[in-house]
């Protein structure tokens, strides 16, 4: 369920650009009208807003959000105003490009591959492919080494039947070919990967279910068990996105918060992608994992504007 709340009477997107742009004039910026305005309307709404802006104004959304704000809240409204596949195509390139790319960088293709519909991911890629003139594919194979970028090309290659159908046969039998890569320690096996990246996600679910029942410990146990490099931190992630896509941005959440400082970009992602899908049932299995609140985890760990946003994107009346 979405946390996002749009109003009961939502003004025509004319009459929003007309307060974003009232919001954009003389001295100051009117940050608090803003998170009014975009934290409580919906990706459609949200895109009748850019275009409407563009005639209106002859200027990007975009462009005058980059030019009025800063900080990370610039960056979470940004993130918020854009199309979501055009703001998932952005995150996988600041990834890849990232020098750095540890599992907090590269578990986001992860999150794309795994943790959204199918048709998303489509358009994702073709916004890519627009964006930056190549394909995820390609900039995949670029900028990640083997055998992480076998995984992770498998997995954005892959296009999954989205309804609802379970071989209870063929998850037992997938669940013994899972068992056998696993113990072996060969994350990367041709079997295993076919698996992962071609099966739609009710049958992962039972193949997991079977795998556990059957061998006695959940998959992504045997999995960490395997060593505490990259690749099993890839797959880890692979299996909680597939089998509870809301316990990893739960710890995803938790990850950004504890310790001295704040991950912010990690927080903003999370927050911002699953508001309109199941930042709901996140903040359940935030609360089940750390008995305490998730909301109270945000209001601790930010302040100011970017804050009011999250938490508008939360649910809360800023």
């Amino acid at each position: 369920m979405a946390t996002i709340r749009i109003p009961e009477m939502v003004p025509s997107p004319a009459e929003d650009c007309e307060r974003l742009n009232k919001a954009f004039q003389g001295l100051g910026t009117d940050e608090k009208a803003i998170v009014r305005i975009l934290g409580r309307r919906n990706a459609s709404q949200r895109k009748k807003i850019r275009e409407t802006y563009q005639h209106l104004y002859n200027k990007s959304l975009i462009d005058s959000l980059f030019d009025e704000l800063s900080g990370d809240f610039r960056k979470a409204v940004m993130l918020w105003t854009y199309d979501p596949s055009e703001r998932d195509a952005r995150l996988a390139n600041e990834a890849l490009k990232s020098k750095r790319k540890s599992i907090t960088q590269l578990q986001i293709i992860v999150e794309i591959a795994c943790a959204t519909s199918p048709h998303h991911l489509v358009a994702v890629r073709k916004a890519y492919c627009s964006l930056f003139d190549s394909s995820l594919e390609e900039d995949i194979i670029s900028n990640v080494s083997l055998p992480v970028q076998k995984i992770l090309v498998s997995l954005v290659s892959s296009y999954r039947y989205d309804k609802e159908v379970v071989a209870s046969n063929i998850a037992s039998m997938e669940a013994a070919k899972l068992h056998e890569a696993i113990e072996a320690k060969k994350l990367d096996d041709d079997e295993l990967v076919r698996v992962l990246s071609t099966r739609n996600v009710f049958q992962l679910r039972e193949t997991f279910k079977c795998y556990k029942d059957n061998y006695g410990k959940s998959i992504d146990q045997d999995i960490m068990a395997c060593g505490k490099g990259i690749l099993e931190s890839i797959m880890k992630v692979v299996i909680w996105c597939i089998d509870s896509p809301e316990k990893h941005f739960a710890e995803v959440i938790r990850a950004a918060i504890v310790g001295l400082g704040t991950d912010e970009e990690s927080l903003t992602r999370a927050i911002v992608t699953r508001a309109e899908i199941d930042m709901m049932k996140t903040r359940g299995e935030y609360y089940n994992a750390n008995k305490s609140s998730l909301d109270n985890a945000v209001i601790g760990d930010t302040s100011g504007d970017y804050k009011d946003f999250l938490m508008t994107l939360l649910g809360a009346n800023v």
